[in-house]
């Protein structure tokens, strides 16, 4: 029976490589999206049986069933959420890591694909203004790499204070994103919310203030997480008083650039995030602004001792594992791991950083257009100067149930993805922008129907 479950099926692989190869040419539809369970339960019903049913019907079931239930995040009119924009070297590429079958959780099994990885990270080390010996790992998205932060964060301090508090918090401003709540739940520690200025952004002010009002949490807390882009509205918090106020009271500072933190490689804007090269940590995604694909988070250490004290395991299986070596499991919450890294490595060594560069720039420039367009409209109103490439903006007038049809009608009509937000108890237009081909002539066109 064995005898047919190994051997490669030659035609099979040349199907499913075609299909791949037009993807890329082609990219996906964005305006599709889900349908109803029990319709995808019944199509897929037969799809795992006893016997199978052949590699040629399993890939007419993706083509013809799953594909056309999901939604492609890289068109350049796919303006919702966090959209996406893989580059076709980081696309093809990981085919070649798939096919690899690399354990990338030790330097045994996988050296030369973690010294890659490793340069990787370098460079957004170097960005950010670390020293030397930083370092991290690829982890799945930022709510594991937050997470494996915080855990860190919190082992680090429980290493140096002589007693412990009674319950251990976070400080964070309520626009952190969810993961950062999230994260306090599985960990069991308490969350000092941290008031932010008009449009949400923390400072070492208001950090001053919240742990005044509020002694007995603020002894507990091990860390303080900042905002570089925001996902709600892409927001900067004020990193240099934040970092004054973390080193002032010796307080593990980790960065949540998810989205944002790609615009370092712009160095305009990196010379805007002063006191980021003071952080203990950050994340930054690179499926979502450097040019990756799904699923793939930067996560790195100023000082990656402390983070393999918080995170590194042992078991009588793992005797053999070189600790002296760099080890990816030792750094984050995961043992087992894809070597999710190297998409973005091939990418960068194709293109070149200066291209990375380059279309950042490009999409902080039709942000800034969008914005221009937005603000010379009279029909629309800018709610807020971007920080970086999210736009929110409303449409005065009108209930918010005409606000969710225009949205449904735009993607339903294969134009473009904008959808609405909430944004201090109003319904509101979101946009953001990370694909260098999005063209802000296209958007505004679109914007103009809302008249």
């Amino acid at each position: 029976m064995t005898e047919h479950f190994f051997p490669a099926d030659e035609l099979l692989l040349y199907s499913v490589i075609d299909w791949s190869y037009d993807r890329i040419l082609a990219g996906g539809n964005p305006m599709t999206g889900a349908r109803p369970a029990s319709d995808l339960e019944a199509e897929l019903a037969n799809a795992i049986s006893p016997e199978g049913i052949g590699g040629r019907a399993a890939l007419e079931h993706w083509a013809d069933t799953i594909i056309p239930a999901t939604r492609a995040m890289g068109d350049p009119m796919n303006l919702a959420y966090i959209p996406a924009a893989p580059t076709a070297a980081a696309l093809t590429f990981d085919l070649a890591v798939s096919s690899a079958q690399i354990m990338g959780g030790h330097w045994e099994t996988g050296a030369g694909a973690i010294a890659a990885e490793n340069q990787t990270l370098r460079w957004l080390a170097e960005l950010a203004g670390f020293p030397a010996e930083a370092g991290g790992a690829f982890v799945s998205g930022g709510t594991v790499g937050n997470l494996s932060a915080l855990v860190a964060a919190r082992h680090a301090a429980a290493q140096k204070r002589d007693t412990r508090p009674a319950r251990w918090a976070i400080a964070a401003s309520r626009a952190v994103h969810s993961s950062i709540d999230n994260a306090a739940r599985i960990m069991d520690v308490d969350v000092l919310w941290v008031d932010g200025d008009a449009e949400g952004r923390m400072s070492g002010e208001a950090l001053e203030a919240a742990f005044a009002a509020h002694p007995g949490l603020a002894d507990g807390v091990f860390a303080v997480v900042a905002n570089v882009g925001a996902t709600n509205a892409g927001i900067v918090d004020h990193l240099d008083s934040v970092a004054d106020f973390c080193g002032r009271n010796d307080v593990w500072l980790h960065i949540d650039g998810a989205y944002g933190l790609a615009a370092m490689a712009s160095a305009r804007v990196r010379a805007q995030l002063t006191g980021l090269e003071r952080a203990d940590s950050f994340v930054v995604d690179p499926h979502k602004w450097l040019f990756a694909p799904y699923d793939c988070c930067a996560l790195v250490y100023r000082d990656p001792v402390q983070s393999a004290s918080a995170h590194s395991q042992h078991a009588g299986y793992l005797e053999q594992v070189d600790r002296e070596a760099w080890n990816p499991s030792d750094h984050a919450i995961h043992l087992s791991r894809r070597v999710r890294g190297l998409p973005l490595w091939f990418s960068l060594a194709t293109y070149g950083t200066d291209h990375y560069a380059g279309a950042i720039e490009k999409a902080l420039s039709t942000t800034r257009e969008v914005v221009e367009g937005i603000r010379a409209s009279d029909h629309l109103e800018l709610v807020m100067e971007p920080d970086l490439s999210v736009v929110l903006f409303r449409r005065p007038g009108g209930s918010e149930e005409q606000k969710t049809e225009w949205s449904e009608a735009t993607a339903d009509q294969g134009i473009a993805l904008i959808v609405p937000t909430r944004w201090h108890d109003e319904l509101m237009f979101r946009m953001c922008f990370v694909n260098p081909r999005t063209r802000s002539d296209r958007v505004l066109l679109v914007l103009d129907t809302m008249a």
